[in-house]
Parts: structure tokens; sequence; C-alpha cells
């Protein structure tokens, strides 16, 4: 995991976002990817801030999205925001 990348984690109704901060890699997909595979039952949406990201590196953007097709989060919209979700969502995501 890039050293400087963290996951804010906050609740509101029945919506998660998570606040991704510092530097996204391979090692920060996987712990995106786990974060949303442990919460995405729970929750009625998860919302993906993506605002406070420095870098992304290719490689850490290709395994989250090819990843994240493998997770059961079918049922649950997961929802892009921030200067960088373009970069970062998968193709036909919900981005704002």
């Amino acid at each position: 995991m890039a050293a400087n990348f963290r996951i804010s984690i906050h609740r509101n109704s029945d919506n998660l976002h998570l606040k991704l901060m510092g530097d996204f890699d391979g090692s920060s997909a996987w712990e995106l990817l786990n974060m949303l595979n442990k919460s995405a039952g729970s929750v009625y949406r998860v919302i993906i801030h993506t605002g406070c990201l420095k870098h992304i590196d290719p490689f850490g953007r290709d395994t989250f999205q090819e990843n994240l097709r493998h997770l059961k989060t079918d049922t649950v919209p997961i929802l892009f925001t921030g200067e960088n979700a373009s970069q970062i969502a998968p193709e036909k995501s919900s981005c704002m």
C-alpha cells in the first residue's frame, strides 16, 4: 500500500461514504476492494470520494476496475465523486 494512502469511513443513514486520500496504487486498490466486500451487504449505497487522491497509479486503477467486477456488489450502487472519479470508476459507473 502507498505509504500515504488512507480511507476515511463515514456512515449516514444507509449510505457508506469512503473518502480516499493519498496515492492510489495496487495495494491501495486491494484495501478498497476488501472494504467494499465487507461493507456492501449492509448498506443501500456506497459513495467513494476521490477528490483527495494525489496520484493514481495505472496499475492500481486497473487492479481496482478488474476486480470490482468479481465482488458481490451488484445490488449495491457505487457512486464515485470528486475530480478523480472518472479515473478510478469503471466504465458505465455513476460519477459526479
